[in-house]
């Protein structure tokens, strides 16, 4: 048996993997508690993430109905780009500032230029930084709380910090360490001279963590972290990686042709790579992945959070909102939604606003409304997909997984807007059934046997096909001219305006 944990923004959720029959056991979950503030502070208390990996486990553990002794690894995926800052004693010195958190753009936009711009960060990095990395993050805590960065002993991301946490060792895999903006993707090594233009004295490099390949384990579970646990003490910790890279591992998304495309809180739409191909195109990131290669990704910043935004609105539950998204028709009557609630990454607007167009008398219904959310968030996904096809890659049909691809309405507004064919694996957390996949893997390598990834992944990621669509040619065809709206520039102009930095 092996644990696969997802340590989200929203919760941590747990599940027991059977390697044998490829069957989940049981699964478990608890929220986290967000903290936000203004200039678009996204912060959480990581001792959060420890009560919640210890409920949702015990509850994966009940449902399945498994001893604790039976685990033999366990996986972790985190949420990207977050910060977690140690002091020497291994205490957390501040909230985690979150992907989501743009408090730091101002100082995103100071490293751009001195890397010279999306064309140098690219050029040096493999990845045009972005203001919800890592990287920025270390700047605004050295300006702003100069007595906490001056204890700073160790950098770790979310995933990073569970498995200290979980082993007493501080190290990073490839995956994950691609999105922190100070990491080469090319060459699979830090930034060093990066994090010394933000600490001369070269403090923040002596607090890296060690960069481990993505098959090989941590450590062993510390003894009272497993007693608190009630796991087997001698389980293997995993790697781990990423949310995206462990979600693109429980989609079976480990060979080029596959695309992943998550409806969560924020939108992502990935692909694997077998070499570094790094996109011309900034809003391409060209991350590592946690199974040997890469992941171009983008990464919207709105989904359905800004379906749930309306639905509180109008105060409706999920079946009756997405009864209304049905009855509305394509184009939602006119009405159009620029969905960006927290800003946009893709397309690049950090400092936009949400909008509605083209309401009318006639047009403002609660079915528009609707319809307009799912559809203008989807095309955020459009247009990143646009842009993965672009560089290259290769898109023979879509991984939908997040709490979106429940809605059976969604799923075919996917399939037609992307004109591909869209699939859904049976268990819907990817994330955490790709930490505990990866785990097998890696405990295989600690043990000598090596079990193939490959082999894995066949045997555990399964699909239901009671929930999947085809693309229909004339909806498609209809979707494509709301599309072209979507993209014209005029949408964007009042939007510009409060930008700093140029589309």
């Amino acid at each position: 048996m092996y644990l696969g944990i997802d340590c989200g923004t929203q919760g941590t959720k747990a599940l027991i993997l059977d390697i044998h029959s490829g069957k989940v056991l049981g699964e478990g979950s608890a929220a986290h508690r967000l903290i936000s503030g203004p200039n678009g502070r996204r912060e959480q208390d990581p001792a959060d993430w420890l009560l919640a990996f210890e409920q949702a486990t015990a509850q994966a553990l009940q449902q399945a109905g498994v001893a604790g002794s039976e685990i033999l690894g366990i996986g972790v995926s985190g949420q990207q780009h977050g910060l977690v800052l140690l002091d020497a004693k291994g205490e957390v010195l501040r909230p985690a500032k979150l992907w989501c958190d743009t408090e730091s753009a101002a100082e995103n936009a100071h490293l751009l230029e001195f890397l010279g711009g999306d064309s140098g960060s690219l050029e040096r990095l493999g990845v045009a930084i972005a203001p919800g990395y890592t990287v920025s993050k270390l700047l605004w805590t050295r300006d702003h709380h100069p007595e906490v960065f001056g204890r700073i002993a160790h950098i770790l991301l979310p995933h990073d910090y569970l498995n200290y946490w979980l082993t007493g060792r501080a190290c990073a895999e490839y995956g994950d360490a691609s999105g922190s903006g100070y990491f080469n993707v090319r060459t699979r090594t830090w930034d060093t001279e990066l994090l010394e233009l933000i600490d001369p004295q070269g403090a923040l490099v002596r607090a890296l963590p060690e960069l481990i390949e993505s098959d090989r384990c941590v450590g062993t579970l510390r003894p009272q972290i497993a007693e608190r646990l009630g796991l087997n003490p001698r389980a293997l910790v995993a790697s781990g990686g990423g949310d995206n890279m462990m979600g693109a591992i429980g989609t079976g998304n480990i060979a080029p042709g596959a695309i992943t495309m998550s409806l969560g809180t924020s939108g992502t739409v990935y692909a694997y790579a077998e070499q570094p191909q790094v996109s011309p195109h900034p809003q391409v990131a060209t991350f590592c992945s946690s199974s040997g290669g890469w992941l171009p990704l983008i990464c919207t910043m709105n989904l359905t959070n800004a379906s749930g935004a309306i639905r509180d609105l109008l105060g409706l539950d999920v079946e009756t909102f997405g009864a209304l998204v049905g009855e509305a028709p394509i184009g939602a009557g006119g009405v159009l939604m620029l969905p960006f609630l927290n800003g946009e990454r893709v397309p690049a607007l950090p400092q936009a606003t949400a909008s509605l167009h083209g309401l009318t008398a006639d047009n403002l219904t609660r079915a528009n409304l609707c319809r307009a959310v799912v559809e203008g968030t989807t095309f955020g996904l459009r247009y990143g997909l646009d842009l993965l096809r672009a560089s290259g890659i290769r898109s023979d049909g879509i991984r939908l997984i997040g709490g979106g691809a429940k809605s059976a309405t969604w799923r075919q507004i996917v399939a037609d807007i992307m004109g591909a064919p869209v699939a859904c694996p049976q268990h819907t957390e990817a994330a955490a059934l790709g930490a505990a996949i990866q785990a097998a893997w890696c405990v295989s390598h600690q043990h000598g046997e090596v079990l193939s990834l490959d082999a894995l992944c066949e045997r555990c990621v399964l699909f239901d096909h009671s929930r999947g669509a085809e693309p229909d040619e004339l909806r498609s065809r209809a979707y494509e001219g709301v599309y072209q709206r979507y993209r014209e520039p005029v949408s964007y102009t009042h939007l510009r305006a409060h930008e700093t930095r140029e589309d």
